[in-house]
């Protein structure tokens, strides 16, 4: 079995859902407004890139013109 290392696994993050995005995730279906859903997965997808973007600058390479 392998083990796969996830970049700030350990770290909390906070998502603001309303009740019906909380219930929606949770597989509550909401047959006359599949909008719930789709908003509360753009938002955690959104805190996933950001956190994502985040490591990425912190492990970027020092721009050359900064080493002198």
């Amino acid at each position: 079995m392998t083990t796969a290392k996830i970049p700030y696994g350990d770290e909390k993050v906070t998502v603001e859902l309303t009740v019906k995005e909380l219930q929606a995730l949770a597989g509550i279906r909401f047959h006359s407004n599949h909008a719930v859903e789709v908003s509360a997965r753009k938002k955690l997808n959104q805190i996933l890139e950001d956190t994502y973007e985040r490591e990425s600058k912190e492990n970027a390479p020092i721009p050359y013109q900064l080493l002198s």
